[in-house]
């Protein structure tokens, strides 16, 4: 048995020898040639086309596509214009449950969300710092680039940082569920009155078979603030240029990191109507004070993809404020907006 174990020892350490070998034979000093580190040299406007966001939002869980424009003025501002709403009526789920079950004559809205704000660049600065690139060459396709461990380098670089002040408007509307609402404030439906007559919505709908069901209730909500806030920006805009048949590498991200505080003097609930009477939405408590952090990220390039969420409390039904956002952009197509090219004569 000694005698195999003395025969497995050599054979072992080759394999371990060949492995390494074989490992280090692409890790070989790598050169480049920087072929542009501009961070303030970015496009200023970006158009992007979001195909899909999805939304945990307490009031109403909804999904969907929106168009965000934004402008960079030069290094003193930046300005943002943002629009979204749900597919169909499925992607809206207070809306479809309230055409579905709702008992009241109220006819629910189509979620919908705008916003338009802009950012003062409090300081604006560059410093040094550093960025991984990975190595890639043309051969590196299929399962031979799946099956690698892409080997990676730290190229110097220039990086952009903009401490921003950020102000804006913003205004939503949708369907909202009451009997959940109230249900949350630890109230429920009968307290919602009919303010000529002083009577009471039931709490309760009498079927065809004589049974009772609680009576379902759905309204509409819309609310309209500020907000105001702070966030920090990086931008990296380096290219370099590998040896030894690398692609190009290139990192470009702009990604902003920001959070606000929320402000809505304008919450309306709409009044119910059952019956023919309207009873006031007057008793369902309201919050004006919100707050929400989140970030972007997208690319300097002419044609590019890009991303974002948020997460914080809206303005609106105390207590179902919470909300969750996830967006992707594609496609997102930016320019400079100058077309001109000097010219020198001969």
């Amino acid at each position: 048995m000694k005698k195999h174990y003395i025969f497995l020892i050599p054979c072992l350490l080759f394999l371990v020898l060949s492995a390494e070998a074989q490992r280090r034979s692409d890790k070989n000093p790598v050169t480049y040639e920087e072929l542009y580190d501009e961070p303030y040299e970015i496009n200023k406007l970006f158009v992007q086309f979001q195909p899909i966001y999805g939304e945990l939002f307490v009031t109403n869980v909804n999904a969907g596509f929106g168009l965000e424009v934004s402008y960079f003025l030069k290094d003193k501002m930046d300005f943002r214009v943002h629009a979204r709403k749900t597919y169909t009526q499925q992607f809206d789920l207070s809306r479809d449950i309230a055409e579905k079950n709702s008992n009241v004559e109220n006819i629910p809205n189509v979620y919908n969300y705008f916003e338009l704000g802009a950012t003062y660049h409090i300081k604006d600065f560059d410093e040094s710092s550093k960025t991984k690139m990975f190595l890639y060459r043309k051969s590196y396709k299929g399962d031979k680039w799946a099956a690698r461990v892409p080997l990676n380098v730290e190229i110097p670089c220039k990086v952009r940082k903009i401490y921003g002040a950020r102000l804006g408007g913003f205004y939503f509307d949708t369907a909202i569920d009451v009997n959940r609402a109230l249900d949350s404030q630890d109230k429920d439906v009968s307290i919602l009155m009919n303010e000529e007559s002083g009577q009471s919505l039931p709490a309760t709908i009498t079927d065809d078979n004589g049974q009772e069901d609680e009576l379902t209730v759905f309204s509409n909500m819309s609310t309209g603030g500020i907000y105001v806030g702070g966030s920090m920006t990086w931008i990296k805009n380096v290219a370099v240029d590998f040896d030894n048949k690398y692609q190009e590498g290139v990192d470009d991200l702009i990604f902003t990191a920001f959070l606000d505080l929320l402000i809505a003097p304008s919450v309306s609930v709409d009044d119910v109507i059952y019956n023919g009477l309207m009873y006031s939405a007057d008793e369902i408590d309201t919050s004006i004070i919100g707050f929400r952090a989140g970030l972007d990220g997208k690319f300097n390039r002419t044609l590019s993809w890009g991303y974002g969420g948020e997460v914080g409390v809206r303005p609106g039904l105390k207590g179902r404020g919470f909300y969750a956002l996830v967006k992707i952009s594609f496609p997102i197509y930016s320019t400079n907006l100058d077309n001109s090219v000097e010219a020198f004569g001969k």
